[in-house]
């Protein structure tokens, strides 16, 4: 799994209404002052939130009972204090106030307010960190909430008024990636990365397909014979499935247990019959869920658009009578199966050793039968791609460093470094070493210019950056197809915003931010893809265009569950959206996923979630209600 990181952003309000006080002793700072009286107290908080670029982030950290208000620019907190009656204080808020059998009071103080610290103390106080960090202690937890699951608000002071009550919200990240731009052996072979998870792998197979399956109502079982029209279309003369992948869907009507066991003996029963045609075993991976995405999708502007406004329960009763047969035309739609194969070349030379395949592809090479050692290095690449075989064997190849042989070279450069990234500088040597031989040839420069990529990615070598932009744009005279140069255009802005920020060059930053912003439309994306320029935008504080980016994907029953949650992750703390329909189609079509995982959304932060401050929204507290009680 990638390294996590975790981003804190921030929601507040200023505090100009007239919500009832909680019975906390408020400290004498004023609740309610008229806009004039506040506008002019709060005059140094305001113009310091008016200053604050993206980069400035700040949070509270909790040691022991002791909170620490943390922050990584010191003159600008700083700024935010002008006068002696300038401060902080915090509300230390427990989850029990969220409890699904309790009324919810609207108050502006949501649990314990803390004394406040003002101005001297706090720039007395201040601790150096490391990595340009500040800290100053700003309260301690009441003995009676150490052992309850807290959150920490912050209200920022001005001249002992309430100028800005600041939440937390804690939005999960992972390691920032590039998009893969794979190595260019005969084609490009791109990698074969899961979402959030690392992965070796790469996809070495020419095919791949995706289809639906669609199930009879109360039928459990397929035979070979159901399955052998659609066997023959794939057309497996060349391929064998390796892989299969079946997300089984059931309509909502019936019970939730009943409806996966039966989605799980169908999914199942698609695999047997499938693999009755071929010997090598299939590898699958299966899941299940009832189809509330495409159910309440399609009641849409209906006359039973009035269910979407129902728990799933209620739904659940409403079909249990004659509206199920009334909505069948809809509902027999909603169950099938998707199902994902990868396809994988058939191994001609099977009966062969590993070492005989070696032996075989060096005796061809020798005869100068190129036809046959690409099938016979081909062959041997594909046992690697699953691991069946050690990459020790890529050292048996014995290929002359030769002009008619670079092919052969440049792929088993670029296989050796797909199986292991770490040859960053050995594979550049032997890359550099092709050109000399080749200097035209579109694969070993399009494979050089990745490598460069990793070498400036992690500082192994200095890149001059307007000298590699026209190394990348040159790939064109080569035949490089604009696609993949695209790819590396959005992949060089990546890195480079990634150095103007470490040098605080965020005007620089920003143009290259906007530049992948314009441009991403233009290349095919996979789901990795999508997650990781979600995961770039985020990073830089544009949340609103990371959402956007994903908004279209997370309404699919086939999409990637990482995905999904990323989505929800960046997206709850928006009450506008939260209350939209398609918005809590979202949200069941995550919760019919994984719903420990969509549950643990409403966590504390310090226990991983994004807080569960979010139940102060009525529409995400009914669902949690509703989902996680």
């Amino acid at each position: 799994m990638h390294n996590r990181l975790f981003f804190v952003f921030f929601a507040f309000y200023f505090v100009f209404t007239n919500f009832g006080f909680s019975q906390n002793e408020t400290y004498g700072i004023q609740m309610r002052q008229s806009y004039k009286s506040e506008s002019k107290n709060c005059s140094s908080c305001k113009n310091a939130f008016d200053r604050k670029i993206r980069e400035i982030q700040f949070s509270i950290e909790r040691e022991g009972a002791n909170l620490y208000f943390k922050v990584n620019d010191k003159d600008w907190f700083k700024s935010i204090f002008s006068t002696i009656t300038d401060g902080m204080a915090i509300d230390v808020v427990a989850k029990e106030r969220y409890n699904c059998d309790a009324s919810l009071i609207n108050s502006q103080i949501r649990g314990k307010l803390l004394k406040p610290i003002y101005f001297n103390k706090l720039i007395a106080s201040i601790e150096t960190l490391k990595n340009d960090e500040y800290r100053v202690m700003v309260g301690k937890i009441p003995t009676n909430l150490l052992d309850k699951d807290l959150e920490y608000n912050i209200l920022f002071i001005g001249n002992k008024t309430l100028c800005r009550y600041q939440t937390i919200f804690n939005i999960q990240a992972y390691s920032l990636d590039l998009l893969d731009m794979g190595m260019y052996l005969d084609s490009i072979r791109f990698e074969n990365k899961k979402i959030g998870k690392s992965g070796k792998g790469f996809k070495i197979s020419t095919k791949a397909m995706r289809f639906e399956i669609p199930f009879q109502k109360n039928k459990s079982t397929y035979k070979a014979a159901d399955i052998k029209s659609l066997y023959d279309s794939l057309n497996l003369t060349n391929f064998n499935i390796k892989t299969i992948a079946i997300k089984a869907y059931a309509s909502v009507e019936g019970s939730l247990g009943r409806n996966l066991t039966l989605q799980n003996q169908r999914a199942n029963s698609i695999v047997e019959a499938l693999q009755y045609y071929q010997k090598p075993t299939i590898k699958t991976d299966v899941s299940t869920a009832e189809n509330w995405v495409e159910f309440l999708t399609d009641i849409e502007e209906t006359e039973f658009e009035y269910l979407k406004g129902m728990a799933k329960n209620e739904i659940k009763n409403k079909l249990k009578d004659s509206l199920a047969e009334e909505l069948e035309p809809l509902l027999k739609n909603h169950r099938k199966a998707i199902v994902n194969l990868e396809l994988v070349r058939k191994d001609y030379f099977e009966s062969k050793s590993d070492d005989d395949l070696a032996n075989a592809f060096n005796t061809a090479i020798r005869d100068d039968n190129l036809e046959e050692a690409s099938k016979l290095q081909n062959a041997l690449f594909n046992r690697l791609k699953y691991f069946e075989i050690s990459p020790d064997i890529l050292d048996k190849l014995e290929v002359p460093e030769q002009l008619k042989y670079t092919r052969f070279l440049n792929n088993r450069s670029a296989f050796r470094f797909q199986l292991d990234n770490r040859r960053i500088l050995l594979t550049n040597k032997e890359l550099e070493t092709l050109k000399e031989l080749d200097v035209n040839n579109k694969r070993i420069n399009y494979n050089l210019v990745v490598v460069k990529f990793k070498m400036w990615r992690f500082k192994l070598a200095e890149i001059d950056q307007e000298v590699f932009l026209n190394e990348i744009k040159n790939l064109k005279t080569l035949g490089v197809e604009q696609n993949l140069i695209d790819r590396m255009l959005i992949n060089f802005h990546i890195l480079k915003s990634e150095r103007d920020m470490q040098r605080k060059e965020y005007d620089s930053k920003d143009e290259s931010v906007e530049y992948i912003y314009d441009s991403y439309n233009s290349i095919l994306l996979s789901d990795i893809d999508y997650f990781n320029l979600a995961q770039y935008f985020a990073y830089y504080a544009n949340i609103e265009w990371a959402a956007q980016l994903l908004t279209d994907k997370v309404r699919s029953i086939n999409v990637d569950e990482d995905l999904l949650f990323y989505y929800l992750n960046l997206t709850l703390i928006n009450s506008s959206l939260t209350k939209t329909d398609a918005y809590r189609t979202t949200m069941l079509n995550a919760s019919t996923l994984n719903k420990k995982r969509y549950c643990k959304l409403f966590n504390s932060i310090e226990k991983d979630g994004v807080t569960f401050q979010l139940l102060e929204d009525v529409y995400l507290r009914k669902g949690y209600c509703e989902i996680c009680n």
